[in-house]
């Protein structure tokens, strides 16, 4: 490979969460000593965003549980509450909402993903319904949970799903309606999704599966009081939650002539890529916002909305700036956790892709115990816990054998 390529002296990474927040931790440990700029679209700076569907609705401290320690040593400018809204690659110059450009020799794009919304071809939302994303969608959410009021949650994903127990746990009346025949189907199948159901309706929310929203009832002016449902029958409400699964935040590249079908099209490299597959100098991406190659996948591209992919892409991302001449692919196998209703979900691979789910545990009496390996044309892809984390480890290790490389654990 050329060695004409040259490490970039000026950085400037869109996106102050966690994905931009560790390219810069990873560039600085790796020694690079040019400027750096962070531009972040909320006022914040970098908070971990897993506990704002957990923690912080249902602590009695909120704060405590979100912000993301910075590293001594960091020595970045901060753009916070100015927004990216467009990246000119040849110009090399990011432009924000105010109309300053910030110059670069290399950018990272960052920006995560945002929330699913409501199609914008149905009547606007009536007050009280929201989605969650950020720091402020779970305080104005938490507002809302106040003991014995009645809560709509749709969508029965990971995320849905945990809105729904802290819902529940702070106990309010809670119905959590699902499309699919069970929560987490097309996620990580039946077996598992049919567990979490039960979970679900012991903990005494009602789950309503099979069944979407089809409209929002409203007072005059315009609060919400109940939900209109695919059975033609109608739920009164005091609050909902849209939890539609979330979608890349590329609005701001639009123009920007990169690939961004969805998500920012990468190379193993974190590249970003053009239409015809060429990648783009000194622009790589990480985290949620990016659609990467990956050995599990038989190299097609893949969206991985996860902690500790954006942990792991980050130090790849930053590898690749700093040695453009000797890049090394990213191949992290991917690994997820959630927490309801007191058990531990865990999973690692890529579940969501199998063909066959083995069980070899599946015990709802007593402890919650559920363990499921995932297959494609008969090769492990994947693999979930509730109840026993542990058991994960010689699952990843065999996935690590079939070309991803190692990353330890969430816990």
């Amino acid at each position: 490979m050329s060695t004409s390529l040259t490490p970039p002296r000026s950085i400037v990474i869109v996106g102050a969460s966690l994905a931009g927040l560790r390219t810069a931790e990873a560039l600085r440990t790796a020694g690079f000593a040019g400027s750096l700029t962070i531009v972040g679209d909320e006022p914040y700076l970098p908070y971990d965003r897993p506990p704002l569907s957990k923690d912080v609705l249902t602590a009695q401290d909120p704060a405590q549980f979100t912000a993301l320690p910075l590293p001594d040593g960091l020595d970045a400018r901060w753009q916070l509450g100015r927004p990216a809204v467009r990246l000119d690659p040849r110009a090399r110059t990011v432009t924000l909402a105010d109309g300053t450009r910030l110059p670069y020799d290399a950018v990272v794009i960052a920006t995560g993903s945002t929330a699913r919304t409501w199609p914008a071809r149905r009547p606007p939302l009536p007050r009280g319904v929201f989605t969650l994303r950020g720091w402020q969608d779970a305080v104005a959410l938490r507002a809302e949970l106040a003991p014995g009021r009645k809560l709509a949650v749709i969508g029965a994903g990971f995320l849905g799903g945990e809105v729904a127990a802290a819902a529940r746990a702070r106990g309010l009346d809670v119905t959590l309606i699902e499309s699919a025949a069970q929560p987490l189907e097309r996620a990580v199948g039946t077996v598992a999704g049919g567990f979490v159901a039960t979970m679900h309706r012991e903990a005494g929310i009602d789950l309503r599966t099979h069944t979407t929203v089809s409209g929002f009832l409203a007072t005059d002016d315009g609060r919400i009081t109940g939900v209109r449902l695919s059975d033609h029958s109608e739920l009164p409400v005091d609050a909902a939650v849209l939890a539609l699964g979330a979608v890349p935040a590329t609005g701001w590249l639009a123009d920007s002539g990169l690939a961004l079908e969805g998500g920012v099209h990468c190379d193993a490299y974190l590249r970003a890529l053009l239409p015809d597959g060429t990648a783009v100098p000194g622009v790589v991406a990480a985290g949620d916002v990016t659609r990467v190659p990956h050995p599990l996948a038989g190299g097609a591209p893949v969206t991985l909305g996860h902690w500790t992919n954006a942990v792991e892409q980050a130090a790849s991302a930053a590898h690749t700036l700093l040695h453009p001449d000797e890049p090394e692919p990213f191949s992290g196998i991917p690994s997820f956790w959630s927490d309801l209703h007191g058990a531990r979900i865990r999973s690692v691979g890529l579940p969501g892709l199998a063909d066959e789910a083995r069980i070899a545990e599946h015990e709802l009496v007593g402890e919650r115990r559920l363990e499921v390996s995932y297959h494609k044309e008969g090769h492990l892809i994947g693999a979930l816990t509730i109840g026993r984390t542990r058991r994960l480890a010689a699952y990843q290790r065999e996935l690590q054998a079939l070309g991803g490389a190692a990353s330890p654990l969430a816990s």
